[in-house]
């Protein structure tokens, strides 16, 4: 867990390969739906260039059926879920027969680096490789290194709905942070530290 731009989706990845198992985050799933064409892709696109969180039961009922894949009963690393109570009560049910989860990792990092992260992001349109203006510029402005293609800045990205994106997220979300905490399963870590040092101590927290 940890406010968006704190890096969760990398050490999700990276734990995963670490753990050999498969990570997920509700925006990877609603980006296949789009991408597919479906409903349920449409309906989240709108919510997420708002800035806006897609409702629980949607979310609930697309994570719940990634669980519930075969491929996934030797264990799995959810990225930004649950967002809610409403979704980590959810989650609880689910799990609870089969022993729950093993641990909440939770990355802290201040408001202003955030908006520092997010503003800068860029994205190819062609290849989707990911760029940051001030961390891995690409080495012409405005176009990719890989393919030459045209980047671009998601609609989540920009400064005005980055803004309402932290905003979202202190209101909908620090309550789980607590839920959780209160469970004994939350484990912090300083998300401010470089990648490798983050990675570390995620991998010390979760024993």
């Amino acid at each position: 867990m940890g406010p968006p731009g704190s890096g969760k989706g990398t050490q999700a990845t990276r734990m995963a390969e670490k753990l050999n198992v498969q990570a997920v985050s509700p925006g990877d799933l609603f980006r296949d739906q789009l991408r597919r064409g479906t409903e349920l892709g449409r309906l989240a696109q709108k919510y997420m260039e708002k800035g806006a969180y897609v409702p629980d039961d949607v979310t609930i009922t697309m994570v719940m059926e990634w669980v519930d894949s075969p491929e996934h009963r030797e264990g799995f690393v959810l990225d930004g879920f649950p967002r809610t109570e409403a979704q980590a009560e959810a989650l609880d049910r689910k799990l609870d027969p089969e022993g729950g989860l093993d641990k909440v990792l939770y990355i802290r990092v201040s408001q202003e680096e955030l908006t520092k992260r997010l503003s800068g992001r860029l994205l190819c349109r062609r290849c989707q490789t990911p760029y940051h203006t001030r961390y891995t510029p690409p080495a012409r402005p405005g176009v990719c290194d890989r393919c030459d293609g045209d980047l671009f800045q998601r609609e989540d990205d920009k400064p005005e709905v980055v803004a309402k994106r932290i905003q979202v997220y202190t209101d909908e979300t620090e309550p789980v942070v607590q839920y959780y905490r209160q469970a004994g399963k939350l484990a912090e870590v300083d998300g401010e530290a470089t990648i490798e040092e983050v990675g570390k101590a995620l991998t010390a927290a979760l024993g």
